[in-house]
């Protein structure tokens, strides 16, 4: 039987006498400890993201400079999640997992030093042709923004700030897997802390004293991108592991990862490819329909990211792990956990933010220059996510059993067919 219907064997026959989380076997005990570890951490950068998104919609309202800087960021956060958060990490950790098992220390660093390496390099190189091209990417990202000079030209001047920012944290998310992979959740998981923080003080402090106070926010994200690179390097000390990057042409393991990173650089992403085409399409729409979308966008990745991107975290070293030692019936109980954990906590929180979109909204953001109106039509868009909510918890665990496998082609079909779903359904 395969590991997938193993998994779905188990998934559905699990006797109702058993506690579903928590089972007290040394795989549940040591996952539900992590889990709650990463979860905790994210929880406290999710709120300080909300705090974030609360002065800024206080400074700035919902108005062309608002939707001028979420344009400005989402494009680098885009390629982040496609790098930091999704195809790198899936590509990378399965890879360094089996070096660590079945290589010596002197060959897993071997791996560090080369993919840092080659990833600095490339990525250095995105971020110079990012700069210099932002006008045309606002034209692609946003082109209904063409239609107010002044704000097409806002844009571009902030995306040439906060591009670097890809640079920064995908390095970051480089030396998160390292630290995931040997165990270490905690740092990883705090880390996207520092942007908010960066951005709250941006947005108080430098503001005031730029001419276009709005500008203030892209060097907030670019410094927090930063921060969040320098903070994890000392964890990587004691693991012997703090690359010194070289570059190799045709080095054997950095030349795994690009291969599985080709079809997971899609199919890991279609989510944010998704939104990027709601993005695109809402720029043609009145004003403020992109800062509503982005609103309404950050509430529901709030238990996206501290159940399904927790989840995620720490179930992808284990399963890699497992896979590489061949128990496949391991595997298929650490994948079965983690759907049940989905059930368990993604299902009511859909439900509540469905039900209580527009208080929500009004609590967190209705102040100074968001208005009434804003929350009205942010908690219509809050609404329409909720419903997605449990499928994209579910494709966050379900990803990373094809990626411990090494297989990224699988999600890339299915993500096909979601992005044209989305794009038909949009029209």
């Amino acid at each position: 039987m395969s590991i997938t219907a193993i998994s779905a064997h188990r998934f559905l026959c699990y006797r109702c006498e058993r506690p579903i989380i928590f089972r007290g076997d040394t795989l549940s005990i040591r996952l539900f400890r992590s889990t709650a570890t990463v979860g905790g951490m994210t929880v406290i950068s999710r709120v300080l993201g909300f705090m974030r998104d609360m002065v800024v919609a206080t400074l700035f309202g919902a108005g062309f400079v608002a939707d001028a800087f979420f344009v400005a960021f989402r494009i680098p956060n885009l390629f982040r999640r496609l790098f930091a958060e999704g195809a790198f990490s899936q590509a990378f950790v399965p890879v360094l997992s089996e070096y660590r098992n079945q290589r010596t220390q002197a060959e897993t660093k071997h791996l560090v030093d080369h993919t840092a390496g080659a990833l600095a390099g490339w990525l250095g190189l995105a971020t110079v042709i990012g700069i210099v091209t932002a006008p045309v990417l606002v034209l692609v990202f946003a082109p209904g923004f063409t239609a107010n000079p002044d704000k097409y030209a806002l844009t571009v001047d902030m995306l040439k700030i906060t591009f670097p920012y890809l640079l920064f944290i995908s390095l970051a998310g480089f030396a998160s897997g390292i630290l995931q992979t040997y165990g270490r959740f905690a740092v990883p998981a705090f880390t996207p802390a520092f942007l908010n923080l960066s951005i709250i003080a941006a947005a108080i402090w430098l503001a005031p004293h730029m001419q276009q106070p709005v500008v203030a926010l892209a060097w907030g994200v670019f410094v927090g991108g930063a921060v969040q690179l320098l903070f994890q390097l000392p964890f990587l000390l004691p693991l012997k592991l703090l690359p010194r990057p070289r570059i190799k042409r045709g080095d054997e393991g950095v030349r795994r990862i690009l291969t599985l990173m080709g079809p997971a650089i899609f199919g890991v992403s279609v989510a944010q490819i998704n939104l990027l085409i709601d993005t695109l399409l809402a720029s043609f729409l009145i004003t403020g329909s992109v800062s509503w979308l982005y609103y309404s966008d950050r509430l529901v990745e709030f238990p996206l990211g501290v159940f399904g991107v927790a989840l995620a975290t720490v179930i992808l070293p284990s399963l890699a792990d497992k896979h590489t030692r061949g128990s496949a019936e391991s595997f298929a109980g650490t994948l079965d956990w983690a759907l049940r954990c989905v059930l368990v906590i993604a299902l009511p929180a859909a439900l509540g933010i469905a039900l209580l979109a527009g208080p929500m909204l009004c609590t967190l953001f209705q102040y100074g220059e968001f208005s009434a109106h804003d929350v009205e039509m942010s908690a219509r868009s809050l609404i329409a996510f909720a419903f997605g909510l449990l499928a994209f918890v579910f494709i966050k665990v379900l990803a990373p059993g094809y990626y411990a496998r090494q297989d990224t082609r699988t999600p890339v079909r299915v993500g096909v067919i979601a992005m044209l779903t989305n794009i038909l359904l949009n029209a």
